[in-house]
């Protein structure tokens, strides 16, 4: 039996491993399953089809697998699903996905999200990613591996914030951020790229030497984007242990629907 405490209510429907741990006055709905050693903390409301996986810390009062916030929904089977070993701090709130997109939110592995932050319905947040107090990610959201935002800024509908990405304070992104850069302000604009991220994450001279000649090409050298892309694609030749940061980075500014800031 997965460890309750006397005063939460737990439907009898939920699926939870045996080593999961509830807290006190939280509330768990019929359709929400829970792994193994995952704690969830006092006044939690976890409701919908809501999976969360295993080694999580879920603070105090979050609620998690809401109705997402879209009035275009209609009732509709949707779900919000959460990896493993994620910090999620107090009060935040993560809604369930829409039919309009996909129909899930998702969450990867090992974030850690801090304090009042709203991840809303259809978002797509990585792995390894760094959220701090009173972010909001507005629908459709999606955020590349290792990314940092920066608390009190708010993101626009569908952008897109990619791998190894730094956003700073209060910020308002309302267009999408490519991989390794690094940005900040109202309106946002492009600082550089995010060397001390990539030090700690081992990349090496070479990476590193490619991502500030891709940051060279996109901000720098005053180049259409299509002339920038194509540029940043003979990177991959010129230093093939590189070729999959630009491969990244291609990839990313051929699915930019709402324009890169630039």
């Amino acid at each position: 039996m997965a460890r309750i405490h006397p005063t939460a209510l737990v439907d009898a429907a939920a699926e939870l491993d045996e080593t999961a741990e509830i807290g006190p006055f939280a509330i768990v709905g019929a359709q929400v399953r829970i792994g193994a050693q995952t704690t969830i903390g006092p006044h939690c409301v976890i409701e919908g089809r809501t999976t969360i996986g295993r080694d999580n810390r879920i603070g105090a009062y979050c609620a998690l697998g809401g109705a997402p916030q879209d009035k275009k929904y209609a009732g509709e089977p949707t779900e919000l699903v959460i990896g493993d070993g994620n910090t999620i701090r107090e009060y935040c709130n993560f809604n369930r996905g829409t039919v309009q997109d996909a129909g899930v939110t998702r969450l990867g592995d090992r974030n850690w999200i801090m304090a009042n932050v709203h991840v809303a319905h259809d978002c797509r947040v990585g792995s390894d990613i760094v959220i701090a107090n009173f972010v909001g990610l507005a629908g459709h959201v999606h955020v590349g591996d290792w990314a940092v935002i920066g608390g009190l800024s708010g993101v626009h509908q569908f952008c897109k914030l990619g791998a190894h990405v730094m956003v700073g304070h209060s910020s308002a992104v309302s267009q999408d951020v490519p991989p390794f850069m690094m940005a900040d302000g109202n309106p946002l604009a492009a600082r550089g790229f995010n060397l001390e991220g990539l030090r700690r994450r081992g990349f090496d001279a070479r990476r590193i030497a490619v991502v500030k000649q891709m940051h060279r090409l996109l901000y720098r050298q005053k180049l259409t984007l299509e002339q920038a892309r194509e540029a940043i694609a003979q990177l991959a030749a010129d230093v093939p242990a590189a070729a999959a940061d630009v491969a990244l980075m291609t990839g990313f500014l051929a699915q930019a629907g709402r324009g890169i800031v630039r």
